[in-house]
Parts: structure tokens; sequence; C-alpha cells
């Protein structure tokens, strides 16, 4: 049975006209996501349920009263669900006339983000990304003024491609599911595991039937059987399929992708850097779930305009996007390493975490990779390789 999420929490908070002393930030999503519906299986199991990352941001704006307190500004969240068919980009200008809003975190669907990027590429707004991984958004589809706090598909699988080739796991058969994330999660898998000269043996399609004449592409064993493979990578994003596959392989090998081992931007397990101070926050404001990575991402947005704001002040916008994407900023994400965005990408460097349901396993650049200026950007799309080219 499906029921929709409470979207009480999603309602446009009141906003008065900003004063000179406040700095705000405004949330933007739908409201209506299907993303967001909760989807219980006729057994009422509920796996991989998404949420609005409202408490990440929420909490990000919390952690900003010090700094704000230091320097005499509010920083402020309006927050916004737009109804079937409203124009994302007109309510985005209402939100900066009326609300003074100036940054944005968007949480909406892919083609509509595409869309919002173009229709305000030149107001003086900046836009964070913080739930889309497609990597089109960090290439031919880029913009000046959107930047991304959230990982790519291809970082993601950049991180677990160097885990699989620091463990001489060389040999790689992919399971893909019938969407269009899943096959965005296994073409990008295919990429990175050509950079480090993991070969694909197999690249299998799967479904989610009880008919017994697709028993090639629902019977885990027969799927994974015929040929040789050191690990088995599943892009399965709804997670129904995948869940099945460890233990069930023909061959006893390890699971990788949406089961198994899982590369992300957080996990409720890493305790390094802060990260367990950085999960009790959240805990605070929100008691019924843990912090999934796009609720790190839109504290992160927060988080690294507020470390802006205090080193160049909250009125030049301009100086605020030449300090996110300056090589010698430093903005501690709690997960080790001064981080920036890239200047060719606007994408936030970051390491990403590998896990399993229950600890992070490791933390991506893996040991020995290398990058002739910064590790990080091992991860994703460097300068040379983007077809973006925002700083060239």
């Amino acid at each position: 049975m499906r029921k929709a999420i409470l979207l009480a929490l999603f309602a446009l908070c009141p906003a008065a006209a900003a004063g000179a002393e406040d700095f705000v930030f405004a949330y933007v999503g739908l409201a209506d996501d299907p993303r967001y519906v909760v989807e219980s299986r006729y057994t009422g199991l509920i796996l991989k349920q998404p949420y609005p990352p409202l408490s990440g941001a929420r909490m990000a704006i919390r952690d900003s009263r010090i700094v704000g307190r230091s320097l005499g500004i509010t920083f402020k969240l309006v927050e916004r669900a737009l109804g079937a068919g409203e124009d994302a980009a007109a309510a985005m200008r209402a939100l900066n006339r009326e609300a003074g809003a100036k940054v944005f975190l968007i949480d909406l669907p892919a083609a509509m983000l595409r869309a919002v990027a173009g229709e305000l590429a030149d107001a003086p707004l900046l836009l964070f990304n913080v739930r889309n991984r497609d990597d089109d958004l960090r290439n031919q589809a880029c913009a000046a003024n959107l930047y991304h706090a959230i990982p790519s598909y291809r970082m993601l699988t950049d991180a677990l491609a160097q885990y699989l080739a620091k463990k001489g796991w060389t040999k790689a058969l992919i399971l893909r599911g019938p969407s269009d994330a899943d096959h965005a999660y296994a073409d990008s898998f295919a990429a990175s595991a050509q950079r480090l000269r993991i070969r694909i043996v197999g690249d299998r399609a799967f479904k989610l039937s009880n008919d017994p004449r697709l028993r090639a592409e629902t019977n885990v064993a027969l799927m994974t059987g015929g040929g040789e493979y050191d690990v088995v990578f599943i892009a399965d994003r709804r997670g129904e399929f995948s869940r099945y596959v460890p233990y069930k392989t023909y061959l006893p090998r390890p699971v990788v992708g949406d089961e198994g081992l899982t590369p992300a931007a957080w996990h409720w397990t890493w305790e390094r850097h802060g990260a367990p101070q950085l999960n009790q926050r959240f805990a605070r404001i929100e008691k019924t779930r843990r912090m999934s990575g796009e609720d790190w991402a839109a504290w992160a947005s927060i988080k690294s305009v507020v470390t802006a704001v205090r080193k160049t002040g909250p009125a030049d916008l301009g100086a605020i996007r030449r300090f996110l994407t300056d090589p010698a900023t430093t903005i501690d994400i709690y997960k080790g390493g001064p981080s920036s965005f890239r200047a060719w990408s606007n994408q936030l460097r970051q390491p990403i975490l590998l896990h399993t349901d229950n600890a992070v396993v490791a933390r991506a650049p893996i040991e020995g990779f290398l990058h002739r200026i910064n590790n990080l950007d091992t991860l994703g799309y460097d300068k040379e390789g983007s077809t973006c080219g925002l700083a060239r």
C-alpha cells in the first residue's frame, strides 16, 4: 500500500522580508514528489526508502548559529514545496524577491534541475544540487551557478573500482535493473572499470518477475553462471532484487554496488573526523531515521556557503563563488582532508565511503591512487576528462 510522506515538514515557512543582517537559504522540492512516496511491499517491508533531506539542511542552520553570532548575521532557511505544474524558476525568483533568499538547495528531479539551472543562468543566485547523481549535470549539462554537493555516479563507481583494483579483483560481472537510474549507475561502473583495467566479463539484465518463462532474468544462479569473475556489481536503485543476490551467485563471489559493498557520500557508521558528533546532532533533529547521503549533501551545501561568508562577507555572491572554487579553499566536511568545489564543473571534491549495512570498510581515494594536483580528483571527472569546462 502506498502512502505519501507527511507533507507538513515540507510546507512553506512564513517568510517576512529578510533584514539587512539576515542571510537566507531556501530549500525547494516537490509537494508530491514520487521519489518520497512510501512503498510497502505486500508483506509490509519497506526497503530503500528515500526521504527529503530537509533535516540535513535544518541541522546546518543550527550549526551556523555560532558563526552567525560572531559575524552579526542570522542564517535562515525557508522551505518551499512546489505544486503540480508550478514554475520552479518563477517560485525561486519570488523567494529571492520576497524572502531575500540567495542560496537555493534544489531537491528536484534531474530534468527539472536542468531546466531551472538554464532559466536562472543569469540570476544573482547560487543553486546547489543535493539529490541528483547524473554525470551529465557535471559535464555537457553543467551550469555556472549550479553546484553539486552530492557526488556523481562516476565518483561513486571510481571509488568502488579503486577498491576492487587494490584487492586484485580484476574481472567483474554486471547485473543491471530496468530503470534509467539502474542503467546510469551500471554504465558509470563500466566506465570506471575500463579506466582501472577491470575487465567486464558479462553485462546482464534482471527482472522482477515470478514468470517461469523468464528464469534466465530472474534466477540469480542462472544469471551468474557461465563464466569466471572475481566480483558481481549490481545496479538496483530500488533494492528489491539485489537483496537476494549475495550467497546465491553461481560462483562464491563478493557483491558490490547497490548491495554488499556500497559507495556513498555518507554512512551512519563513519566514526572519524567528527562524524559521530555530526550523526548525534542529526539524531537530535530527526529521531526516526539515520542521516543519509542526501542529508549530508544538504548540510555540506549550507556549511560551504557559511564558510565562504565567514571569509568573504555576505554581500558579494561573486566573492562567495570564487571562494568555493578556489583550490586553496578548505571546507571541513567531516570526512577528512580539506575540500573545495572543482572550478571546471562545480562538483564538491570529497572522499567516498565504501560501506556494508553496518560498517564503513574503506574510504576512497584508496591508498596508492594519486593525482598530480589533488588526489580527490581521482574520483569522478578531473579537468582533462570533463566536458563542462567552466574554468577553461
